[in-house]
């Protein structure tokens, strides 16, 4: 038996694990953006991002990559990011649920693309985390909504459950294009999936 989870170990410990750790990114979550924005062009030089759930911190520098130095990324998550970020970027502390959180006002203009990889704590009944996973992408679509600029782009993860249509058809009034997405990056066994909106109506 052991050696079957220690093979299971190393399944786990792919290579995205090991190309991130080698690029200097701290999760392989990586990918899964730079998938997207080879298919879907989200960022442009010189635009503004708001990362939402940004730790690590990998969607965060590869976003700051793509914006440039004349361009500006704001992540907010519960968990503070202990990577060196580079200046065009900025990481607050704290809930995105907190409307009064100081962020809003220190970064009140909008941005070009609003992206969540927010994810739930996970309690292994699929119902329960999707329903949390659901929670939290409403939650991303109404920020995106008070922070996007017309024509600007949304990416959000989500978990499939009993909402998830629900979630695509909300996103599709708001959006001229609405995309699913699952990225080749994701884990197999991981019932997460991509919500991009293009072009805010």
């Amino acid at each position: 038996m052991k050696s079957g989870r220690s093979s299971k170990k190393k399944v786990w410990q792919d290579h995205y694990t090991r190309q991130a750790k080698k690029e200097n990114y701290p999760a392989r979550s990586v990918y899964k953006l730079q998938e997207m924005q080879k298919k879907y062009r989200l960022m442009r030089p010189g635009q503004r991002v708001l990362d939402l759930g940004c730790a690590p911190g990998s969607w965060l520098l590869f976003a700051a990559k793509q914006v440039g130095a004349n361009g500006r990324v704001v992540g907010v998550d519960l968990k503070p990011v202990t990577d060196k970020i580079p200046p065009q970027a900025k990481v607050y502390t704290g809930d995105v649920f907190d409307s009064e959180a100081i962020f809003w006002e220190e970064e009140g203009a909008p941005f070009h693309l609003v992206m969540s990889d927010m994810a739930p704590a996970t309690t292994g009944n699929r119902s329960v985390d999707a329903a949390r996973s659901y929670n939290l992408s409403e939650k991303a679509l109404d920020i995106a909504m008070t922070r996007l600029l017309p024509g600007g782009n949304f990416v959000c993860k989500i978990f499939q459950g009993e909402d998830f249509e629900r979630f695509v058809q909300a996103t599709r009034k708001l959006f001229q294009q609405c995309k699913i997405f699952k990225p080749q990056s994701c884990r197999k066994s991981s019932k997460e999936i991509y919500i991009i909106g293009l072009n805010r109506k």
